[in-house]
C-alpha cells in the first residue's frame, strides 16, 4: 500500500469513528493495532519515540490497564506424581529428589500410582481450591509458581499448639 492511500484511509477511518464513535477491532487492525491485547500503558510509551500522532489512535484501541491483579496465594500445597512415571517427567524428578521441596514446609509430595505430576491447592480449612497439570514444567517452573502461589511457611491462620508449646 503506497503512503498515499494508507493516509487517506486512515483519514476515512478517523472520520468514520468520529461519526460513529470508538474504533472496533477492525479499524484498529487497519492501523496496525490489536484492540485484544493493546493496553493503554502501552500507548503512553510512545511518547517517548516522538510519536504523539499515533498516541491518540493508541489510546482509542487500547483496553486500560487493570493494575496488577492481586496474586491469590494459598495456606497449603500438594504436588502428585507417580514414580513409575519419573522418566517421562525428568524435570519433576529433579524438583522431588532435590531439596526444594524441603524450601515449602506447607507443601508435600504424594505418591499416586498412575498419576501424571499435578499440584492442589488448598484453602485454609483443607478444601482443594485448584488443580494444575505440570507435566510440561521444569523444575524452575515448579519452584517459581510455588514461591509465588504458595504462602510463606510462617504465615498460618491458626498455630499450631502441640508444635510450638504455647497455651
Amino acid at each position: 500500500m503506497d503512503p498515499f492511500k494508507a493516509i487517506v484511509a486512515v483519514l476515512l477511518l478517523h472520520g468514520a469513528v468520529l461519526t460513529y464513535g470508538e474504533f472496533t477491532a477492525e479499524d484498529c487492525w487497519a492501523l496496525g493495532m490489536n484492540k485484544a491485547s493493546l493496553l493503554c500503558s502501552t500507548c503512553d510509551l510512545l511518547k517517548k519515540h516522538d510519536l504523539q500522532e499515533m498516541r491518540e489512535h493508541c489510546l482509542e484501541c487500547c483496553t486500560h490497564d487493570e493494575g496488577n491483579p492481586a496474586i491469590k496465594r494459598y495456606p497449603k500445597a500438594t504436588l502428585e506424581v507417580c514414580t513409575c512415571k519419573f522418566g517421562a517427567y525428568p524435570q519433576i524428578q529433579a524438583f522431588v529428589k532435590s531439596d526444594k521441596p524441603a524450601k515449602f514446609p506447607n507443601l508435600s509430595v504424594r505418591y499416586v500410582r498412575g498419576l501424571d505430576p499435578i499440584i492442589k491447592l488448598f484453602d485454609a480449612k483443607g478444601n482443594i481450591q485448584e488443580v494444575l497439570a505440570i507435566e510440561r514444567w521444569d523444575t524452575d517452573a515448579v519452584e517459581e509458581f510455588l514461591n509465588t502461589h504458595l504462602e510463606p511457611a510462617g504465615k498460618t491462620a491458626t498455630p499450631d499448639y502441640l508444635k510450638t508449646n504455647q497455651i
